[in-house]
């Protein structure tokens, strides 16, 4: 197989991802800081592999992805890594289904908390926008609360899966912005100890970062 490239910042929410994820499949990949504080994405060079301008980027010889959670798919399935993505498309539905769930229900929280309340950046600082976030972002730990009391003790049952990549990373990001107040969650934060257990788990989101 072809040599792996990654063009985002180390430090994005979207590649720490899909770094956490090459860990997890023993992938080596050559990472090049692209985006905020780094190399501009707004270049013809980037522009030519994604005219969005947005990060990551997998290139995988001749094959350029792009959107994280796609990259997510495509190097599962490169590997076939069939416990981490389902063949059986019952198992596979359940996996995808809370991977867009954070890539749909949590965009508006992550920018009005994270984005204005813990950053401060602009647009999105403004005062109601960074409460409702905080409070929206509350209302969806509670729901996975509820669904790993229920199953788990992963999300999508009792194996790792990429189900819980994009999870994980909203979880750990929950538990580590200081300025959000939080009610006890006793099936959430056993699962952020579970993720804890993992290396990539330590190496690439709660590695001091938020």
């Amino acid at each position: 197989m072809s040599k792996l490239k990654l063009l985002g910042r180390h430090n994005a929410f979207n590649v720490r991802k899909v770094l956490w994820l090459l860990e997890e499949l023993g992938l080596d990949v050559e990472q090049e800081d692209w985006g905020r504080d780094f190399r501009p994405t707004a270049v013809p060079e980037f522009l030519a592999l994604n005219p969005l301008g947005t990060v990551p980027v997998l290139l995988d010889g001749d094959v350029v992805v792009r959107e994280s959670h796609v990259i997510l798919r495509y190097l599962a399935s490169r590997q076939r890594a069939f416990t981490l993505y389902p063949e059986a498309l019952a198992a596979r539905a359940r996996v995808e289904q809370w991977m867009d769930w954070v890539a749909y229900e949590m965009t508006q929280p992550m920018r009005g908390a994270y984005l204005g309340g813990e950053l401060g950046l602009k647009p999105w600082d403004n005062a109601w926008f960074v409460a409702q976030g905080r409070a929206d972002w509350g209302a969806r730990m509670a729901v996975l609360d509820a669904e790993l009391a229920r199953g788990g003790p992963f999300l999508a049952g009792a194996d790792f899966t990429l189900a819980d990549v994009p999870a994980g990373f909203v979880v750990h990001r929950w538990y580590a912005m200081p300025g959000v107040t939080r009610t006890p969650l006793p099936a959430l934060e056993a699962y952020y100890a579970r993720l804890s257990e993992r290396p990539g788990y330590l190496r690439w989101i709660r590695n001091g970062l938020v």
